[in-house]
Order: structure tokens, then sequence, then C-alpha cells
């Protein structure tokens, strides 16, 4: 091994991936727990939904487009004072995790809001009927029935943060993208440069066969 990778550094390898596993978990915990109401109230106030505001959907979808059409490395930049503020560090996993959060949140809230929308309208109808509220309508109709959808959202976004992870490197953020930018790019050590994208690759593909087989776990047709 140490024929075909010279420079690689097997430790330093290994402390990288958990920070990029640390960046994944926690990004991909904050962007759930914020990203989910948010999907939800989306659908909620769109038109012909249950609680239309078409004032409020036309600000939350322009709030949420703007976040989404800003490339990421450039929100990188633009969120290190918001990130020192909260983390008191622009550095590390503590500062890769606020800009991450803010980058995936408004992707995740889109597709939340698109596996609402493939719910049976008749199931939502149907409990309406019942004088279910609003509240028991989310909870116990559209959020089951869209259960494979959300797991399928939750997959896609990790994925997405995978990438995010690796961008954040850039700007000294920690894990493997932070020694393939440090490494493989600026000292020209390519086989560091192959290590890191070849775990990044097998970190995707975990990422995606224990997505679809949620999906396909929770699917119930």
């Amino acid at each position: 091994m140490g024929a075909l990778f010279p420079n690689v550094d097997w430790p330093e390898i290994g402390l990288a991936s958990l920070d990029t596993l640390s960046m994944l978990g926690g990004s991909l915990l904050f962007t759930v727990i914020l990203g989910l109401p948010l999907g939800v109230l989306l659908f909620l106030a769109s038109p012909r939904q249950l609680l239309e505001q078409r004032a409020l959907y036309g600000t939350l979808s322009l709030v949420v487009n703007i976040l989404r059409s800003v490339p990421f490395v450039i929100l990188l930049i633009l969120m290190i004072p918001v990130t020192v503020l909260i983390t008191g560090t622009s550095l590390g996993v503590a500062g890769a995790i606020p800009p991450l959060v803010v980058g995936a949140t408004p992707f995740f809230a889109r597709l939340v809001e698109t596996a609402l929308r493939e719910v049976d309208r008749g199931i939502i109808e149907a409990i309406q009927a019942m004088g279910a509220s609003t509240r028991q309508i989310v909870f116990h109709a559209l959020l089951p029935e869209a259960l494979p959808g959300i797991l399928a959202a939750i997959t896609v976004t990790a994925i997405t943060l995978v990438s995010y992870t690796a961008m954040s490197g850039l700007i000294g953020g920690g894990g493997l993208g932070d020694l393939a930018v440090r490494y493989g790019y600026q000292r020209y050590q390519p086989d560091v440069m192959l290590i890191t994208v070849a775990l990044l690759l097998v970190l995707v593909q975990v990422l995606q066969t224990a997505g679809d087989w949620l999906v396909l776990r929770f699917s119930r047709k």
C-alpha cells in the first residue's frame, strides 16, 4: 500500500473520514428538523390546499428559491460572519455545519413539498370529512402517506450534503474535502485525491443503498 499510495497518511484519512461523517450527520439532522416543517408549511399554504395563503406561500417560496439559487461555494464565504457568531469559528466541523444546513434546508423543503403533493387527495378529503383538524390531517394522513417520498428526499439530501462537505474543504471545513484540496490539489498528490474521491463514492453508494431499502421497507404499494 505504501508503494501504491506513498503520500497517503492513513490515520489522517481516518480522522478526515470521521470529520466528514460528523458534518454529514450533524447537518442532515438539522436540515430535517428545519426543512420538514418548512416543506409542510409550503404545501399547506400553497394554492388549493388546506391553509391556502398566497402571500405567505409567495414569500416562503421566494426565500427558498433565492437560497437554492446561491452556489454553495459562495454561500460558504457569505456565511463566514454568521458561522463565527453561531459557533465561534469558521473552520473545522463546527464551522462547516451552519452553511451546510442553510444550503440544504431549502432543497430538502422543496422535496418534502413535492412528496406531499403526491399524496392522494381523496385520502385528505376523506379524513377531512370525518372532522379531523389540520394537525390531525398532517400527522395522521399526509406524513404517513408521504413517508416513502420523504425518506427518498432525505436520501437525496444526504448525498447532496456529501458533495457540500467536500466543497467546504475550500475554506478549511475539514473532512475528506479538506484533504483533497490541501494535499491532492495544492500539493499535487494525486494518490491522496484518488483515495478521498474513492471514499466519498463509497459513502454515497452506502447512503443510496440504505435509502432505497428504507423507501422499499416503508412503501405501502
